[in-house]
């Protein structure tokens, strides 16, 4: 578990903002899909175009269902032989069986490979440069591009990030083995670790929903900030024709926003969203904002209340004022 802080939450903040951070991803799961058929059966599938992914290119994307609701979301790294799905915590094994529903004659293997590797994330201005001097080694600008590399003699592949807490974002993937030698460097190198304050500030400032908390299977897609989850020219996978209409020809009635809270309390998760006496959403997450000093949460809220909105947020200390915001939240 990371611990709330490693020390002063507002100086690895600062870092983060400033020069670097160093967090451990290795709670995330790791699906490896193989076989000839693989980018065409995940094209299939995603919402977002496998299928254009050459070797050393990656996107973020979603499993949705029929309905167009979100099953999991995750990120596919394209390789030589196979392709890495990223997915939330814990949630490798249940990625596995959900794509192995859709599995006929394809030939395509699926493996939940969690706890192989170690995935550590450096993020802010100076994360690049710390892990090329690390590596040697830089992706290419786009989102979740990644190349092999060394590090310290050990093999490492260095992905761009896709601004999940922070616009600068570097990756470093290395066998589970070797993720304290490698944290060891990265920490030799200037990348202060992260607490879980630190983190949470950063990561509901960017609006990054995260799954299980701000997004689950009741969730239809177009409810959250999806513009990197989808691609809208690859043609059809399961839910797509719900996402389109709702594109084309109607509307979502609610959506994933930002709370601003006068005071200083932090509401809790399940928190009432109220305007004129009624209640008109939900707070999915909330904390003490570390770059605005304020707190801040993320809230379904009913898409008549847009950005700017004055509402209120129900607790057992009282009901707070806030802001309707877009997200980002501004910082």
């Amino acid at each position: 578990m990371t611990p709330l802080a490693n020390g002063d939450a507002r100086a690895e903040y600062r870092a983060a903002r400033d020069a670097v951070g160093l967090v451990d991803r290795s709670d995330l799961g790791v699906v490896e899909v193989a076989g000839r058929d693989r980018a065409k059966f995940l094209h299939a599938l995603l919402s977002n175009d496998v299928a254009a992914l050459a070797t050393g290119q990656g996107c973020a994307a979603a499993l949705l269902d029929v309905h167009g609701k979100v099953q999991v979301t995750l990120v596919a790294l394209a390789l030589d032989d196979r392709v890495l799905l990223l997915t939330p915590p814990g949630m490798g094994e249940s990625t596995v069986a959900a794509l192995d529903h859709y599995l006929f004659a394809e030939k395509v293997t699926l493996e939940d490979a969690g706890g192989r590797r170690a995935l550590l994330m450096l993020i802010g201005p100076a994360a690049e440069e710390t892990v090329k001097r690390l590596t040697g080694a830089v992706p290419a600008d786009a989102a979740w591009s990644h190349v092999g590399a060394s590090l310290d003699g050990m093999d490492a592949r260095v992905v761009r990030g896709g601004g999940e807490l922070e616009p600068r974002e570097v990756w470093l993937v290395v066998p589970s083995g070797e993720r304290d030698r490698a944290w060891s460097a990265a920490v030799g190198a200037g990348a202060r670790p992260l607490g879980a304050a630190a983190l949470e500030s950063l990561r509901i400032e960017a609006g990054t929903p995260r799954f299980g908390a701000d997004v689950d299977p009741t969730v239809l897609l177009p409810e959250i900030p999806s513009e990197r989850l989808v691609s809208h020219t690859k043609g059809c996978y399961p839910g797509q024709e719900v996402v389109v209409r709702i594109r084309d020809r109607g509307h979502v009635n609610r959506h994933l926003r930002g709370l601003l809270l006068d005071g200083d309390v932090v509401p809790p998760p399940g928190a009432d969203v109220v305007a004129d006496g009624a209640v008109v959403g939900r707070v999915t997450s909330a904390t003490l904002s570390l770059g605005l000093g304020r707190p801040i949460a993320l809230a379904f809220v009913r898409r008549q209340h847009a950005p700017g909105a004055r509402v209120e947020v129900r607790t057992d200390r009282g009901t707070l004022p806030a802001t309707v915001s877009d997200l980002p939240l501004s910082r």
